[in-house]
This record gives C-alpha cells, sequence and structure tokens, in this order.
C-alpha cells in the first residue's frame, strides 16, 4: 500500500496541533502493517462510493479514498470535516 496526499491535506495537517501530527504518524505505522488494526476505526462513509474514514483520536480523523494501489488522503482535522463532505 502507498500513499498519496492532495494539496488540502497537506495544508489540513501542517494546521493540526503537534501531539494530533505525532499520533497521525503512529497510526499511518499501524495501518502500513495491518489495515484492520481495530485502533484505526476504519470504515467506509455511507452514501459516497469510495471515500474512508480514519480515527486518529476519538476527536481527530483523516478522509481518504483507495486508488489501486494508493491510500489518496484528502483531508484531516476534526470530526466535523466528515460532516462537511
Amino acid at each position: 500500500m502507498k500513499i498519496r496526499r492532495t494539496d488540502k491535506f497537506k495544508k489540513d495537517y501542517q494546521d493540526l496541533p503537534k501531539e494530533i501530527r505525532y499520533r497521525f504518524k503512529q497510526k499511518i505505522s499501524l495501518l502500513m502493517g495491518n489495515t484492520r488494526h481495530p485502533s484505526l476505526r476504519i470504515h467506509k462513509i455511507k452514501g459516497r462510493e469510495n471515500l474512508w474514514e480514519l480515527s486518529i483520536t476519538m476527536d481527530y480523523r483523516v478522509l481518504f479514498e483507495i486508488e489501486g494501489e494508493y491510500l489518496v488522503f484528502l483531508s484531516v482535522g476534526p470530526h466535523k470535516i466528515v460532516d462537511q463532505i
């Protein structure tokens, strides 16, 4: 599995608190080892064909799509980013 990041994701990531960026890196390490790790809480967004959510913490999420062998990170931020799609 490979990762791509959109420009929006890169901007969102820079705006995250330092602790959340650290936790994000931990989650990505887990993801690369086991996409079904329970602490990732990955699930598909209802009503969207190819949009997925990954939990960094109870309050922060990553939205991504799967394109072949790539995970394309679209956005990262507080849980409300899910409501904005």
